[in-house]
């Protein structure tokens, strides 16, 4: 294994054998770093949310309104937006867990 160079034999390589590798990972990593934050242009890595319709779909589905749930949204939010009660919220809607909406969720208000 000494042959390999795998095993340092006695009094063989010292510290400065591993600095210049070592020396280029850092200088390695530190440019990544600058490039990626200097790259961005000082904008935030996520993207600002894309401007979408109310929550409210506002179309009659025989004879009720629905409500879309959104991420975020909780049955206080909705009911505060909406200016329906929560147990009425939950009354209209016996599949709707208030603890678990999903995305997507159709909602009756009517």
């Amino acid at each position: 294994m000494d042959r390999l160079g795998l095993v340092a034999a006695p009094g063989g390589r010292t510290w400065r054998t591993y600095a210049a590798p070592a020396a280029a990972l850092l200088a390695a990593t530190v440019a990544v770093a600058i490039l990626r934050g200097g790259l961005g242009g000082g904008h935030p890595s996520r993207p600002a949310p894309a401007k979408t319709a109310p929550h409210t779909a506002g179309k009659p589905h025989r004879g009720h309104t629905l409500y879309v749930v959104r991420a975020g949204d909780t049955i206080e939010r909705i009911s505060a937006r909406t200016g329906i009660s929560q147990a009425r919220l939950l009354k209209l809607n016996p599949k709707a867990s208030p603890t678990a909406l999903f995305i997507g969720e159709k909602l009756h208000l009517r």
